[in-house]
């Protein structure tokens, strides 16, 4: 690299920082009107058009506001304890292909900071990071109830973060690459009945299973009702960060929200086709841009609306449901897409489809008789 490329990756940096902080405003903003019009209220509509300025008027507020620190505080650790938490959800979308990049002064500028060739697992250990600025955040307050969140926030992260790793597993199985660009790549083309096209070759389609656990642990991951217990307001009043205030409070409050664009950006990469999409003469590389936001801002909807539907659960039922549900099926899931991957060599894809038939045949026929056999059982008691 010259130091021209230094310069174009300087800027491209700067950018994709600035679009995601706007980003955030944005998201926060669409989540307070879009669960106020679930509610039937009315919602932000004082700042700007549509009230669209809230969120940078509360920014203003925080970065003004005089911060105060406990006197039973750990004063170094109390203050490096909101930076760690939002360096590594910053960091984590830098491994995030969303677009085809562009010829400027006679060079490709690729839309993506970093393609590393091992982009999915920095992914992981950026989110890994993320949870020493929330232990330390609360450990640090010297109050009891930032430390119980913080408590639930590592058993939590650590439960959910296996989940995580066996979705990602699953797909770094079935594409043969940990290459965020290459996994796009992998969903080129459609799949087709004969000749005729029926469905883009998404990753949904053949690791459903694993997007559905991925969605489960990305809820648990970034702090998100109704898995949302370490900050659960009706018994930690805030959890973690209950004795930050200022501009220390808002970097929590932003990092928990890069996350979310960070975790529903790399949904898109591995189960969506990433930024594949039509493409037309007219600017061909910014429709590949456009499909990538607008998937995103999909999955960011589905959030919102998870919020605004589902109670928060009980502490023990998380846990449960993570380790006795999540944890199994991802195992058993890694092994049915090795099967997938390896079987089709070894027997034939013809006799794979036909002891695939036979296996659903016999689980279906299950599902239908243990009723009767459990419905037996209580009324004999």
């Amino acid at each position: 690299m010259d130091w021209v490329d230094w310069i174009l990756l300087v800027i491209r940096v700067g950018l994709v920082s600035v679009v995601l902080l706007a980003s955030v405003m944005l998201v926060i903003w669409a989540e307070r009107k879009i669960v106020a019009d679930m509610q039937t209220r009315l919602g932000p509509r004082r700042a700007g058009p549509f009230g669209v300025l809230i969120t940078l008027a509360d920014g203003i507020k925080l970065f003004f506001k005089e911060g105060i620190t406990p006197a039973s505080a750990e004063r170094p650790v109390y203050a490096l304890a909101p930076i760690m938490s939002l360096i590594p959800a910053v960091l984590a979308f830098a491994v995030v292909p969303f677009g085809t990049g562009v010829e400027l002064f006679g060079r490709r500028i690729p839309f993506q900071i970093a393609d590393l060739n091992i982009g999915i697992l920095f992914f992981l250990a950026m989110g890994s990071l993320a949870i020493y600025g929330i232990v330390l955040g609360g450990w640090s307050s010297g109050s009891v109830y930032p430390l119980l969140g913080s408590i639930r926030s590592s058993a939590q992260m650590i439960s959910y973060e296996v989940g995580l790793g066996l979705a990602v597993a699953a797909v770094l199985m079935y594409t043969g690459t940990m290459r965020m660009s290459e996994i796009v790549a992998a969903q080129e083309g459609f799949i087709r009945i004969g000749e005729l096209p029926v469905f883009p070759r998404w990753l949904i389609v053949p690791q459903f299973p694993a997007f559905l656990i991925f969605g489960y642990a990305a809820l648990a991951e970034t702090n998100r009702p109704p898995f949302d217990l370490p900050e659960a307001e009706g018994e930690l009043v805030a959890g973690y960060h209950t004795e930050y205030s200022g501009i220390r409070f808002a970097m929590f409050f932003l990092a928990e929200y890069l996350h979310l664009i960070t975790i529903s950006a790399v949904a898109v990469t591995l189960f969506l086709g990433g930024w594949r999409g039509p493409i037309f003469d007219f600017l061909p590389w910014l429709w590949p841009l456009l499909w990538f936001v607008l998937k995103v801002i999909g999955l960011l909807f589905l959030f919102i609306w998870i919020r605004a539907t589902l109670p928060r659960i009980r502490y023990d039922r998380l846990m449960n449901f993570g380790w006795k549900v999540v944890i199994p099926v991802g195992l058993l899931w890694v092994l049915a897409t090795g099967a997938i991957v390896i079987l089709p060599d070894e027997i034939g894809r013809d006799a794979l489809l036909r002891w695939v038939g036979i296996a659903a045949g016999v689980m279906l026929v299950l599902s239908l008789v243990m009723p009767l056999f459990t419905r037996s059982r209580e009324k004999s008691r």
